[in-house]
């Protein structure tokens, strides 16, 4: 069994576990100040490897630039927006929907910025997955409807905006980063983040941190489970496949949480969440299969 076969699935299982993550860290560490250490954590821990390994840095300082002009839209404004935006009281399964709309905004983009054309069974594929996911969530935001009026206005845009930042990201590496080590990439793409992060940490956060056995086991799995592993694989995936095709794994990452709490924490697992799951399998299903495209 290849990498290629086999990363797609490793990569929403490992992604996945970020939303449960968060549910552990969140009372532990105030999120930019938590991913203020994660990113130079995993900054180290990439420069490391790239070093021992004698892994190729940029030849150029445009090199270095585009790497971490991406980990600025890739780690420090998605992340960093999303994990901000959860914290000032927007749903997880808001937040899950609004991530979701990440493979259609790609899509539209993807012609423009990087010649990508998707073919009919692709397109059939990203609206069957938009569709499921809304089947899986819908009810759950039907029943937050009334609370939704205490949100503010102004994490919703911060949600939106982090999803686009994340598109933006994605090609941004597509067009920019197609050669080039991605060990040493991925350190530099953590500097960018932590650019981000790290400011806004200091503006808006007294830099919370409870230093305790949950908290180093939630930072432990996010450098090593999502930062080092997950990550590298994103980014193998946007560099052998379109980035439609590598965002359109976006829309299993939802359902696979909810099954993750369901195992975890008991959390009770709908008809339409399972339903759209299935929906949302013939989807991805459509959209990453071979086919022909026209450029």
């Amino acid at each position: 069994m290849t990498l290629d076969r086999i990363a797609p699935a490793l990569f929403v299982l490992l992604w996945s576990t970020g939303w449960i993550v968060a549910k552990y860290a969140s009372p532990h560490a105030d999120p930019l100040t938590f991913l203020s250490l994660r990113f130079t954590l995993a900054a180290v821990l990439f420069a490391v490897i790239a070093f021992v390994s004698r892994a190729a840095w940029p030849s150029s300082r445009s090199g270095y630039r585009h790497a971490v002009v991406s980990g600025v839209f890739l780690h420090g404004i998605y992340l960093g927006g999303v994990w901000w935006a959860i914290s000032q009281g927007v749903p997880s399964s808001v937040s899950g929907l609004i991530a979701a709309l990440q493979p259609l905004l790609t899509a539209l983009a993807a012609p423009v910025i990087v010649g990508e054309r998707l073919s009919g069974a692709q397109k059939l594929g990203v609206v069957l997955g938009f569709a499921g996911l809304t089947v899986a969530i819908l009810p759950r935001l039907m029943a937050l409807e009334s609370s939704m009026l205490q949100i503010a206005l102004l994490p919703l845009l911060v949600n939106v905006f982090a999803m686009a930042s994340v598109t933006a990201g994605t090609l941004y590496q597509k067009r920019y980063l197609q050669e080039g080590d991605l060990r040493s990439i991925a350190s530099l793409q953590y500097v960018g983040g932590f650019l981000v992060v790290m400011p806004m940490a200091l503006l808006i956060e007294p830099l919370r941190i409870d230093w305790n056995l949950e908290f180093a086991l939630a930072m432990g799995w996010s450098v090593l489970g999502l930062s080092l592993v997950s990550i590298m694989l994103l980014l193998y995936l946007i560099r052998r496949g379109q980035v439609s095709r590598a965002a359109s794994l976006t829309y299993l990452v939802p359902p696979a949480v909810a099954i993750e709490s369901w195992i975890l924490f008991g959390e009770v697992l709908t008809v339409p969440m399972i339903i759209g799951t299935l929906i949302v399998v013939i989807g991805v299903w459509l959209t990453n299969r071979k086919t022909r495209v026209i450029v």
